[in-house]
């Protein structure tokens, strides 16, 4: 897994960590599948998503 899928930028989301190429965080995505969203659908909601995204948030620590 490519350790540049999260990146953390002091000026990005209040350093908050992201999807390198978006500003939605570990933890947006970690709230949605929470919330029962499965990866079909967020793939589906967010087509610049790629499957190794959603798993790099969920492999990702803080």
């Amino acid at each position: 897994m490519s350790d540049k899928i999260i990146t953390i930028e002091p000026g990005k989301r209040g350093g908050k960590p992201c999807i390198s190429r978006m500003r939605i965080t570990v933890y947006d995505v970690l709230g949605w599948l929470a919330a029962g969203m499965s990866h079909a659908d967020i793939l589906d909601d967010f087509p610049e998503f790629r499957e190794e995204d959603i798993r790099a948030c969920l492999e990702f620590r803080d």
